[in-house]
């Protein structure tokens, strides 16, 4: 009777955990540098942990600036770490170009998305606008090393 009072109560505590964090986030590693300085600010071997919440996905409430994970519209195999830039209607001005020709609208259901290390990330500078639909999560810490713990801020980095 005592080893199935254990074995309940393991898979109980699996069933709850696996249902809390497909709710409401996870840890994830971020590796790369297109994020720099906001992640993995310098080129030691340890990479940022961050924590992904699922929540502002699934109510809609991603604002411009937040930081968000998502899959890679050229590698579905890939995932991506990028800051949203514009949202649906809003004009996002390429970086490449200083003229009016190169000026585009964030489509409905889309966001524009960057790299903070402008000319080292593949974002919608190359790909354009992304569904709505291929994002993640939302990363609003950095969780490991202990040096490096903060909230990380919703803004838009020029």
């Amino acid at each position: 009777m005592a080893l199935w009072r254990r074995v309940k109560n393991i898979f109980f505590g699996i069933a709850i955990g696996h249902t809390v964090t497909n709710t409401f986030g996870t840890v994830a590693r971020v590796d790369g540098i297109s994020m720099q300085p906001t992640l993995n600010p310098t080129l030691s071997t340890s990479s940022d942990m961050v924590f992904l919440s699922y929540l502002p996905v699934r109510f809609d409430s991603i604002k411009r600036g937040d930081l968000i994970v998502a899959i890679s519209p050229r590698n579905p195999n890939e995932i991506i770490v990028k800051r949203v830039i514009g949202l649906e209607g809003d004009v996002v001005k390429l970086k490449r170009k200083q003229d009016d020709s190169m000026r585009k609208v964030v489509p409905k259901g889309y966001y524009w998305i960057e790299g903070d290390h402008k000319g080292h990330s593949y974002d919608s500078t190359s790909f354009g606008p992304i569904s709505k639909g291929l994002v993640i999560a939302k990363v609003p810490a950095i969780v490991w090393p202990p040096s490096r713990w903060q909230l990380i801020q919703s803004e838009v980095h020029k």
